[in-house]
C-alpha cells in the first residue's frame, strides 16, 4: 500500500508541473498556438490532419480530446465535417479549461472538464502531451506514457491517436525538458499491446510522429 500511496503522489508531482507549465504558456500568449507551446498555427493544424485519420467520418461519433488547451481540436472538426459528434475536452491546466470554455459557450456537443479526465466515447486524440517531462527522468516518463496509453485504450471503443516528438530529431535541435520517443519501439507496443490495426506517420514534415490505433468492432 505504501508503494500505491508513492505512485500516486509521484503522478500528482507530475500532473501538477505539467499543469503548471502550460499555465504560465497561456498566461504569456493567450489561446493560441504559443499558449499551447507549438511554434504556429499551420503546424498545429498540420498535426491535427494526422491525428484525426483514426476517425470514421461516415458516421456520428464521440470524442476524448485529452489534453484539450483552448479547445482548437473542436474548432478543427467543426471546420472540416459536417457529422454530428460530441466532443469532451480535458486538460490539466485549470486556466485552460476556462478559457476554453468560455471560447465554447452554449456550442453544442463541447464539454470541458479540469484534469486528467478520460470517458468513455469512440475516439480518443492526445495532442502533444507527451512532450514536456521538465524535469522528470525518461524511464519514469515512459512508465507514466504507457499508463496513459492503457487508459486511453480501455477508453476508447473505436480506437485512439497520440503524437509524440521523435527520437530522429536533430541533435542540436533538441531541448533538454522534452522527450523523444522511439516511434519504432511505440509501434511495436501499440502492436502487441493494443490492436492489430496500428499506422505509424513519419512522413509530414515535423520532429514528430503519429501514431493511429484502430479497434476491430
Amino acid at each position: 500500500m505504501v508503494g500505491e500511496a508513492d505512485h500516486c503522489s509521484e503522478l500528482n508531482n507530475i500532473e501538477r508541473s505539467v499543469a503548471d507549465y502550460y499555465s504560465m504558456k497561456l498566461k504569456e500568449h493567450g489561446a493560441s498556438h504559443l499558449g499551447v507551446d507549438w511554434n504556429s498555427q499551420e503546424s498545429q493544424h498540420l498535426r491535427f490532419r494526422q491525428l484525426v485519420k483514426v476517425i470514421d467520418f461516415s458516421k456520428p461519433f464521440t470524442i476524448n480530446d485529452l489534453g484539450c488547451g483552448y479547445g482548437a481540436l473542436y474548432d478543427y472538426l467543426r471546420r472540416i465535417t459536417d457529422q454530428k459528434f460530441e466532443y469532451y475536452g480535458s486538460d490539466l491546466s485549470e486556466d485552460m479549461v476556462q478559457v476554453a470554455a468560455g471560447r465554447h459557450e452554449g456550442m453544442f456537443g463541447c464539454n470541458f472538464t479540469s484534469g486528467n479526465v478520460i470517458r468513455c466515447a469512440d475516439y480518443t486524440i492526445a495532442s502533444g502531451i507527451y512532450n514536456v517531462r521538465l524535469q522528470i527522468s525518461d524511464s519514469d516518463w515512459f512508465g507514466y506514457i504507457q499508463s496513459s496509453l492503457d487508459n486511453l485504450n480501455e477508453y476508447s471503443e473505436r480506437g485512439f491517436a497520440f503524437n509524440m516528438l521523435t527520437s530522429y530529431s536533430d541533435i542540436d535541435k533538441r531541448r533538454d525538458y522534452l522527450y523523444y520517443a522511439d516511434p519504432c519501439s511505440f509501434f511495436d507496443l501499440c502492436k502487441r499491446r493494443f490492436a492489430k490495426e496500428v499506422a505509424l506517420l513519419h512522413d509530414y514534415g515535423l520532429y514528430e510522429f503519429s501514431m493511429i490505433v484502430r479497434k476491430t468492432i
